[in-house]
């Protein structure tokens, strides 16, 4: 329960983040990435806050032997770049700048009814749907033949204790 609590807790205080930087703002965020435009650079301060705090706590809180409501440390273990990791990233950026909005600040912002917040947050998961399905499909598809690619590896791991 004292997870779920401190989740929910750390839910709420990133969704007043978002709002307070301006993040769920769809103009803002267009605004920033519209380099040859009227530039907004307001939101790489809040990019540039994030950073510090992590850069500064990160290594710090690894110390630990747990999390504190964990039993181990979910951290990626792969460090290549394949086709689908960029293809991902592009389709993600493409995404933002014509949306406005990546997924945390579109949950955030479709809380407050915008029609253009819940479109977005609509098309994102009929998107995730859809990649899911797709997924499920080759999958299936290739264990059946001995051809196609084996089934990837997971990006994270346990740390040791």
């Amino acid at each position: 329960m004292k997870a779920l609590l401190a989740s929910f807790a750390s839910g709420v205080v990133f969704a007043v983040g978002l709002g307070v930087a301006g993040m769920t703002r769809a103009d803002k965020v267009i605004a920033f990435l519209d380099l040859a435009g009227d530039w907004d650079p307001s939101l790489a301060l809040v990019m540039g806050g994030a950073i510090a705090v992590h850069l500064a706590l990160f290594r710090w809180i690894l110390r630990r032997p747990t999390p504190v409501f964990g039993d181990h440390f979910g951290l990626p273990t792969r460090n290549d770049i394949d086709g689908r990791l960029v293809g991902g990233a592009a389709l993600f950026g493409v995404g933002w700048a014509l949306g406005g909005y990546c997924p945390g600040p579109g949950i955030v912002s479709a809380a407050s009814g915008s029609s253009q917040a819940l479109t977005f947050v609509a098309a994102m998961t009929g998107g995730m749907l859809l990649f899911h399905l797709a997924h499920t499909a080759w999958l299936g598809r290739s264990s059946v033949s001995s051809a196609g690619p084996a089934p990837r590896a997971s990006r994270s791991a346990e740390l040791p204790r």
